[in-house]
């Protein structure tokens, strides 16, 4: 699986990596750039002009193959990167608007890969209910746990760490006893969570972005039919497939064979397997005694 996914990498990114090699005076004409955002921007004014001191929360909205490209090629084949040049457009968003602009900054720079669901964001009424479900639902408390406590639903980027920003410590800790940090998911996580059961590890693979998109894609129209099915048992149902994905993630990582990568390919198609063997046998998953337990 190793050498067929490098292949692929290889296949991909050969124009880009023929550029840095051969061509790298010519990078800055022939590549498109990166799009990247970010919360806050930082400059400094200089004689030669205005010089960027800090950029706070940049993420590369577009641009992955390009950067990973540059990274490999200059570890691997240890070439210079002194006369490469590439062009960034960057955006400052802000925070407030940030998860509903990113997505469709993402989706607009990104030509190969269309997204149709741009809209399917935080605000729409799906992932208000979930996160509904998450500040009210108590999960049955752990063997040996003291108390009960709820699973964290991060609906907008932030949310977790805003929540506790002006709290005092005696209110942080409980806040935190209450929403402990391991049990806290945003909605990348939780697209992942449902789509290696559903059928979809594929998209889990391409990323978090591609496969989140993908499965808002899914569920806006699920939604739009019935939005009654997203109901309780349905959240429960999520909390349960968290629970089995991170266990399995620190399974694969403690097992004597595994050499450090692709750990994310290997749960996606664990899980992916164990649902389709259940489904072949005519047989379901018991999630709920995973919600109990």
């Amino acid at each position: 699986v190793e050498l067929k996914f490098e292949k692929f990498i290889d296949k991909v990114n050969k124009g880009i990596r023929s550029t840095i090699i051969t061509d790298p005076e010519m990078f800055f004409a022939y590549n498109n750039g990166i799009t990247a955002t970010a919360r806050e921007v930082i400059t400094e004014p200089k004689d030669d002009g205005i010089y960027i001191k800090e950029i706070r929360d940049l993420q590369v909205v577009n641009g992955g193959q390009t950067t990973a490209s540059l990274f490999h090629t200059s570890r691997k084949d240890k070439v210079s990167l002194e006369k490469i040049f590439v062009q960034m457009k960057l955006s400052v968003v802000d925070v407030e608007k940030g998860e509903e602009v990113i997505p469709k900054i993402s989706e607009y720079a990104n030509t190969q890969n269309k997204i149709n669901a741009a809209d399917f964001f935080s605000n729409h009424p799906f992932h208000v209910r979930m996160e509904e479900f998450s500040r009210r639902l108590w999960v049955p408390p752990q063997q040996g746990a003291l108390r009960e406590s709820k699973w964290y639903y991060e609906r907008a980027r932030g949310q977790y760490a805003d929540a506790q920003a002006k709290l005092s410590k005696a209110e942080k800790k409980k806040f935190q006893a209450e929403f402990p940090s391991s049990q806290m998911f945003t909605k990348t996580d939780l697209s992942k969570f449902e789509n290696v059961w559903d059928d979809k590890p594929t998209y889990v693979n391409l990323g978090a972005q591609k496969n989140f998109a993908q499965y808002a894609k899914r569920i806006g129209q699920e939604w739009s039919k019935n939005p009654d099915k997203f109901n309780e048992f349905y959240y429960k149902r999520v909390v349960a497939r968290a629970i089995i994905f991170r266990k399995t993630e620190k399974l694969v990582s403690s097992q004597s064979w595994y050499n450090g990568g692709y750990r994310a390919n290997i749960v996606a198609y664990t899980l992916a397997l164990l649902s389709k063997l259940c489904a072949d046998t005519g047989k379901s998953f018991d999630f709920m005694k995973v919600w109990e337990a």
